[in-house]
């Protein structure tokens, strides 16, 4: 059977490479384990003015290579003037690495972008970040450490303007998800976003399915709830009976869709995104 599989071309891979045709990729770090990859979508109207950034986190709990889980978002966004991200980080599968490499990776891309932000017209104070499931947890820890705990690495700070959170995992202690990809309990639980409440965090868009077995509904309004209490701004859009992974394009077109439009909206609400044009509209 192993002979039959070496012979089959790698479909994934063509896949992936037809789907990143329209990106840049850029190698954002060099690693002991191989480099890091980020693959940019860049608008289609040029402009004069440094433009929004959007990025992405793929997720897969930081094992398997979903980098294009989020390309139909990249170009969605692009066309709406932003540059978008789907970025890669180092996982178990491919550099025998867990989470904590993974979470590094993340806020390295982040001042990486910022770094370059002249040379791809970037506009540093209006970066986004998004994910799904565990790559949510990476978008919320790029911003949740205390500024002590997370300060700049060589005047470039990783800290987000905004997160969009799909399907995120909140709880990262033994008692939620994923501490197995830590090396021990300690670092899974003092790296758990329900242990780093605190006011003055980036405003955030959740979206979350009510029957998700994988990050349980009940974990991520108690989240919610205790973000609020703190006076952050944390909206949720809860979808009834939808499990884990409906928002993908790939699983149901409504979800997609509905999540897309709610996080354009919530964008230009908060000055992240420019408004749409007459032309968006046209073209949507």
């Amino acid at each position: 059977m192993s002979r039959i599989l070496q012979n089959v071309p790698p479909l994934g891979e063509a896949r992936d490479r037809k789907m990143l045709e329209e990106a840049s990729s850029y190698v954002y770090r060099q690693t002991p384990q191989g480099e890091v990859l980020a693959h940019l979508f860049w608008p289609t109207k040029t402009a004069l003015a440094p433009r929004p950034a959007v990025v992405f986190f793929h997720g897969g709990l930081w094992d398997a290579a979903m980098h294009t889980q989020f390309v139909p978002h990249c170009l969605h966004f692009a066309s709406r003037g932003a540059v978008a991200v789907a970025a890669e980080t180092r996982i178990f599968s491919k550099h025998g690495t867990g989470a904590l490499e993974a979470m590094d990776d993340a806020r390295e891309v982040i001042r990486w972008m910022r770094q370059h932000a002249e040379i791809f017209n970037i506009d540093p104070a209006r970066i986004t970040v998004g994910g799904a499931a565990g790559g949510a947890l990476l978008a919320l820890l790029t911003a949740m450490p205390k500024p002590k705990q997370l300060p700049p690495v060589d005047g470039f700070d990783c800290r987000p303007q905004a997160l969009l959170l799909f399907s995120a995992i909140v709880n990262t202690t033994p008692k939620g998800q994923g501490s197995e990809r830590f090396p021990d309990a300690k670092s899974a639980s003092r790296s758990s976003p329900t242990a780093l409440m605190r006011s003055k965090l980036p405003p955030m868009m959740m979206f979350h399915g009510t029957a998700d077995r994988i990050a349980p509904i009940a974990e991520v309004r108690r989240f919610r709830s205790r973000l609020r209490w703190r006076r952050n701004v944390c909206e949720l859009l809860e979808f009834e009976r939808a499990e884990h992974s409906f928002f993908n394009f790939n699983v149901r077109q409504d979800h997609f869709d509905l999540t897309l439009a709610a996080a354009d909206t919530f964008l230009v609400k908060h000055g992240l995104l420019d408004p749409k044009t007459a032309s968006d509209t046209a073209a949507g």
